[in-house]
Order: C-alpha cells, then structure tokens, then sequence
C-alpha cells in the first residue's frame, strides 16, 4: 500500500512538472493574449486560461489511463471523437504558428549577441538532433517503456 502511495505522489509530480511546462511554453509565446486580442474577447482571458488548465489535465489523465475505459462508441463517440480531433487539430495549428512566429527573433538574437556565422548550420543540426529523436522514439519503441 505504501508503495502506491509513493507512486501515486511522483507520479503527482511529475504531471505537475510537465504541466508547468506546458503553461511556460503557452506564456512564452504569448499565445493566450494573442487569441483574446484577435477575438476582441480580452475580457475573457480567465475563461482561456481555465481551458488550458482543464484541457492540459484532461490530456495528462488521458495519456496515462487505461484505454479500454474510454468507449467512444457509435454516433454520439463518433461526434465527441470528431470535436476532440478538431480542437486538438486547432490548438496544434495555433501552436506551430505561434512557435514559427518566434523563430523570427532568432536572427535579431543572433545578431544581438554577435553571432554572426554558421546560424544555417545551426538550424540544420537542431533539426537533425530533433529528426533523430523522432525516429529512435518511434522505431526503437522507446514510447511503450
């Protein structure tokens, strides 16, 4: 029993450290103000924030339960799996360009600190670094350990 308690604990924290993560990366990138100042909806920046939260855990207990408990079976699973595939569709697409907006601040950064040559280079061995973990995660199977 002591031993699923303590399981149940860092298994407590860690969600909660990759949920802080989750939210430092949405506030760095300013996404939550960009959304409520595009929409004239700023008034309502605790109802996005509320959202990301609920959304964030939601995704977290998701990832980690049992799959056979979620039945999405007909019609009704059927819409239910169509908007959760939409919103998630929607936040993704927000998230890329909201990331590739900041990837126009590396040359200004870069020029700031006086890194002047090789940013190419750079760039093409963070994608390297990144298309490798892809693949040793998917091929390998590192997900199911």
């Amino acid at each position: 029993m002591l031993r699923w308690c303590l399981m149940f604990i860092y298994g407590g924290c860690c969600g909660v450290l990759v949920a802080s993560g989750v939210f430092t990366v949405l506030l760095a990138i300013g996404l939550t103000p960009r959304f409520a100042g595009k929409t004239g909806t700023a008034d309502n920046i605790l109802c996005y924030e509320n959202s990301i939260i609920l959304g964030t855990v939601l995704g977290a207990i998701g990832s980690v339960t049992d799959k056979k408990y979620v039945i999405l079976a007909g019609l009704v699973g059927q819409i239910l799996l169509l908007m959760i595939g939409f919103f998630i569709g929607c936040f993704v697409g927000c998230l890329a360009l909201a990331i590739a907006e900041m990837l126009d601040s590396i040359p200004i950064f870069s020029r700031r600190i006086g890194f002047r040559h090789g940013l190419g280079i750079v760039v093409v061995f963070v994608a390297l670094g990144k298309l490798a973990g892809s693949l040793a995660y998917f091929l390998l199977d590192l997900g199911s350990m």
